[in-house]
């Protein structure tokens, strides 16, 4: 069935107060629990997107005394109803409310046949000089329409060029509005203020680093931005924009402050500008924008940061193991991992003051990518996604592995004792670049929480109650093994 353009009356309502200027907008952001960019699939389902959206609206309206009705329209078509808020601020008697109504009940071809079942309507069809009308009561909409014309006959129809109807039915509205009834003492124009609670909302952090390797030193640019996705269902323009960073319980009240005490941060003129809000961050961004529906925008976060230190790593951990995490010994001796794996290649930094950073770093993802000597061009060379990051936090970025950097891990020796095992673990780093390599070799002790090294060729250091790390230094286009046992003992009952 082919429906083209439908002709309607002009309405005009009569019974409720309209809105005069334009609508001012003030929106919060709250980012959810994600790390990064969100694919064109995720999108599609406002239920599938992370975060949510305070949206709070001023506007002009006319009031009348007494009982009335006032219509707010082009609020999101994803709504939460019940976070609804309505004050008059410059005159907090002018009304109270008695009813809301939210009405999403959208106009559209479908919707008005459905609407004007047993209703009369007039039907243009055919093309050319071949065009004619019919007028007739709609009886049904299911394969094409049904009429019942004025001399009692039934017409069927499978295309039509043009529907008439005589009125917008009740019910149906052009865009999503909440409708109240309202008890007024004012008969003049109030300013109201509007807030609410909406899905289809989100926005994440990108950053992107330029890494500079230098007689193995290591140093970087960072620059970063905002992603925002507007899937709710309405249009804001002349926004002013906030962003919250944290994890919001959305059963405690939402934050709604427009100012705080705090001092602020200010990282660029046209850029966000971040203060510590409650337990989380906000980020405002001192111009107004536009957030079209159905959009996704990219905005400075904050001013790029350049030469800061970082450091690359290269780190083995052939058992593949995170440390212990059971609830009995670990007794099975084939129970070492691949023998074969890869060497991990890092980044790390820290997000300090006397770093060139010292901001809360909010979750997104971050590209790596660095400066190709021969052409001057940058290459990409790993990417990564963070957490929410505080201030002098260390961030630590997976990139890839080493395509010349490789590992073996060896069992070399394994006995039961009682209450206890005996384990030897061999390690073997192959370098085939043209110069040294320096890789940490991790080793989670996961088969059971009491263990002892009781013998090693290198030194080692513990950074937590599961683990040891060793520190290699491989000659360019050779090999270096280690060799360590570790005895494991666990009470009887085990």
């Amino acid at each position: 069935m082919h429906i083209l353009p439908i002709r309607l009356a002009l309405i005009t309502l009569t019974w409720c107060s309209t809105m005069t200027h334009a609508k001012q907008n003030n929106i919060t952001i709250y980012s959810g629990n994600h790390q990064g960019h969100l694919n064109q699939h995720q999108l599609q389902n406002v239920h599938n997107i992370p975060g949510y959206a305070v949206v709070r609206q001023s506007q002009q309206a006319q009031f009348d005394s007494g009982l009335f009705t006032l219509v707010f329209e082009d609020v999101a078509a994803h709504i939460d109803p019940t976070t609804v808020s309505f004050t008059t601020p410059e005159n907090p008697s002018a009304a109270a409310v008695l009813e809301q109504n939210f009405q999403f009940d959208l106009v559209g071809s479908d919707k008005l046949l459905e609407k004007y079942i047993d209703q009369p309507i007039k039907v243009v069809y055919g093309t050319g000089d071949d065009s004619q009308s019919v007028n007739g009561t709609l009886l049904s909409t299911q394969g094409g329409i049904t009429l019942l014309r004025q001399d009692q006959s039934i017409m069927t129809l499978q295309s039509w060029d043009r529907i008439d109807f005589p009125e917008l039915p009740g019910g149906l509205r052009t865009k999503p509005a909440l409708v109240w009834l309202l008890q007024s003492t004012s008969d003049q124009t109030e300013q109201i203020n509007v807030s609410y609670q909406t899905q289809g909302m989100t926005w994440w952090a990108d950053y992107n680093i330029t890494l500079r390797e230098d007689n193995q030193q290591c140093n970087m640019d960072l620059s970063s931005w905002v992603s925002i996705v507007n899937k709710a269902g309405a249009s804001f323009p002349n926004t002013q924009l906030k962003l919250i960073a944290g994890d919001v319980n959305r059963s405690q009240p939402a934050v709604m402050h427009s100012k705080s005490r705090n001092q602020v941060t200010t990282l660029a003129a046209e850029s966000f500008s971040e203060q510590p809000l409650f337990e989380y961050h906000l980020y405002q961004l001192p111009r107004t924008i536009d957030l079209p529906d159905n959009s996704t925008k990219q905005i400075q976060l904050m001013d790029p940061a350049r030469d800061i230190r970082c450091q690359k790593q290269l780190v083995f951990n052939g058992s593949g193991q995170s440390g212990f995490n059971h609830n009995r010994p670990l007794t099975d001796a084939s129970y070492t991992g691949s023998p074969m794996s890869p060497v991990e290649v890092l980044l790390k930094f820290k997000n300090s003051d006397d770093n060139q950073l010292g901001s809360p770093l909010p979750a997104g993802r971050v590209r790596v990518n660095t400066l190709n000597p021969n052409d001057q061009n940058l290459e990409f060379i790993g990417e990564d996604s963070i957490r929410h990051t505080p201030k002098n936090s260390e961030v630590l970025l997976k990139l890839g592995q080493s395509f010349d950097v490789k590992g073996q891990r060896i069992q070399k020796d394994f006995k039961l004792i009682k209450n206890g095992l005996i384990e030897q673990i061999a390690i073997t780093i192959t370098n085939q670049k043209s110069q040294p390599a320096q890789v940490t070799v991790t080793e989670p002790l996961y088969r059971w929480s009491n263990w002892a090294i009781t013998q090693h060729d290198e030194e080692y250091r513990k950074p937590d109650a599961s683990t040891i790390e060793f520190d290699l230094k491989v000659p360019a286009e050779s090999s270096k093994t280690i060799v360590y046992t570790v005895q494991y003992n666990w009470p009887e009952n085990k």
